[in-house]
């Protein structure tokens, strides 16, 4: 039997030092980084928030979906999570876009949202944990 409990707090501990990359990049102004890494840190801090080993697909979206019926105080974060879901693969490939390279597309306002917004999700996760 798995330590819910135990892996989700050690996923949640990975989630924070990932959300100090994000605001690293964010710092050194690698805007596309910055939003790349908030979607990570939510994803770890979403997909496995009770350890959850089976977790298929990186949507932001579907995760939190899953979450809300029993906290549903996570619903706040839809619209968020819907934007971070974007910054999954468009952050990264320079094929992805339909011009330039992704370093050349993102900005400041997109990466400040993405950190900020990361850091209240992780937040709201760990106090479900917490509960």
């Amino acid at each position: 039997m798995k330590n819910s409990e135990g892996d989700a707090r050690r996923w949640l501990a990975q989630a924070d030092v990932d959300l100090d990359i994000a605001r690293l990049a964010l710092e050194r102004e690698f805007f596309a980084h910055a939003c790349f890494m908030s979607q990570q840190v939510d994803e770890k801090a979403l997909a496995y928030y009770r350890g959850d080993r089976d977790v298929t697909g990186h949507s932001l979206l579907e995760l939190l979906g899953k979450l809300t019926t029993t906290f549903p105080q996570l619903s706040k974060h839809k619209e968020l999570v819907g934007i971070l879901d974007q910054y999954y693969v468009l952050t990264r490939y320079p094929d992805a876009l339909a011009g330039g390279s992704p370093f050349e597309a993102y900005g400041l306002r997109q990466a400040k949202e993405a950190v900020e917004g990361t850091g209240e999700i992780v937040e709201a996760v760990r106090s479900v944990i917490n509960e």
